[in-house]
């Protein structure tokens, strides 16, 4: 069936066949998490490193598995480097434990004092409920310790895969584009190599810029809590930084940590309150001031979308999809506003601003081609 004879259809079968499309693919997409997700990561990352193995391959006369090679060891020594300097703090964080332990258990018994006061509810009987919830939290039941240890060896997996993937992209790149150009029409290939061409710009400038965004917002913060004397100031400024990538939840997550550290570190409970605005200001001037500047880019998601595509990620694939879902809307965006039957549902997930200035651009466009029309004729030699 073609496209013409599919339009011309009821509109009841149009939106069955729209709804199962989305059904089966939805569910694809759940089952083949194993697969998809760390492909979808190393697609990423081999875009984002193409530029450094092109380098090296053309200027140091590597050969292009070599470059491909160095390129990934690369992006694997700067992804150790952060996980080495998280871990060293968290292991000192480790070291004061005790007193940690001792600071939250005083300040949780001065809040279940408020509490009591407030509410009328005893604190025995918020022991109690708090008591059930820590048991199953932290209950010893093998079934749980082995569900957390197949959890970390597949994290592991996850991360070898990923950049083995990144390898091999980097590697068969030239392969990779011929097949994709071979799969549409003849008459669609200059089509299909424009947006190929612009989701690569577009993604690595997003990936950069987030980068560039996350160590921005990590040394801000960290420099912040230093002057406030809050204790493992890195540490809580590496992990806004990291967190931050996550849109509106990751920041809400920063702060949450923050906070409970702050509280079992220090006994002066203002600080707690201080760290709490510093980070509501961070979010404010990183969404109107770094966002736009720092990793805006041609292709803008507006705030619905964007909420929606986080949760939608996370109900999918969990924490990974949170990460894949602006990168994954910014693609479908590139390729609704291509293709001509889709040009729709481009809009909807594009910014207000950005779309109406897209159709002003295109009006006036039109009505230089509709003047130049008329002038053209009369202008004309006899």
């Amino acid at each position: 069936m073609d496209l013409n004879t599919f339009t011309k259809l009821p509109f009841y079968i149009k939106l069955a066949c729209v709804l199962f499309s989305l059904f089966a693919i939805g569910y694809l997409v759940i089952i083949g998490k194993e697969i998809l997700s760390p492909l979808i990561f190393s697609c990423l990352f081999s875009i984002l490193l193409l530029p450094v193995a092109a380098f090296l391959e053309k200027w140091l006369r590597l050969p292009r598995s070599a470059a491909s090679m160095m390129a990934v060891v690369l992006l694997l020594s700067l992804v150790g480097l952060l996980i080495y300097v998280i871990a060293s703090q968290i292991a000192d964080l480790a070291k004061d434990w005790p007193r940690f332990q001792a600071q939250i258990n005083q300040s949780m018994w001065q809040f279940r004092g408020w509490v009591q006061d407030t509410f009328h509810i005893t604190r025995g009987k918020q022991l109690r409920v708090v008591n059930s919830a820590a048991s199953k939290v932290m209950s010893p039941d093998p079934a749980v310790l082995g569900a957390t240890v197949l959890s970390l060896s597949s994290i592991l997996l996850f991360l070898v895969f990923t950049f083995i993937y990144t390898f091999f992209f980097l590697l068969y790149r030239r392969l990779i584009m011929k097949f994709l150009v071979s799969v549409f029409l003849p008459e669609n290939k200059t089509t299909v190599h424009e947006v190929i061409e612009q989701v690569q710009r577009i993604i690595r400038k997003y990936i950069i810029g987030l980068l560039i965004e996350m160590g921005i917002i990590a040394t801000g913060v960290s420099v912040a809590f230093s002057f406030m004397g809050v204790q493992y100031a890195i540490l809580l400024g590496l992990i806004t930084g990291v967190f931050n990538i996550i849109p509106y939840v990751g920041i809400f997550s920063a702060l949450v940590v923050s906070a409970v550290v702050t509280l079992g570190t220090s006994p002066d409970s203002s600080k707690v309150i201080w760290v709490m605005v510093t980070l509501v200001v961070t979010h404010l001037i990183d969404s109107n001031v770094l966002l736009p500047i720092v990793v805006g880019s041609k292709v803008r998601i507006n705030a619905l979308i964007t909420v929606l595509g986080v949760v939608v990620g996370e109900m999918i694939w969990g924490i990974p999809g949170m990460f894949l879902s602006i990168p994954s809307i910014a693609v479908l965006k590139i390729i609704f506003d291509r293709v001509e039957s889709l040009q729709p549902w481009g809009i909807i997930l594009g910014d207000e601003e950005k779309e109406q200035n897209k159709l002003a651009k295109g009006n006036s466009v039109k009505n230089k081609k509709a003047i130049i029309e008329d002038v053209e004729p009369s202008g004309s030699p006899t």
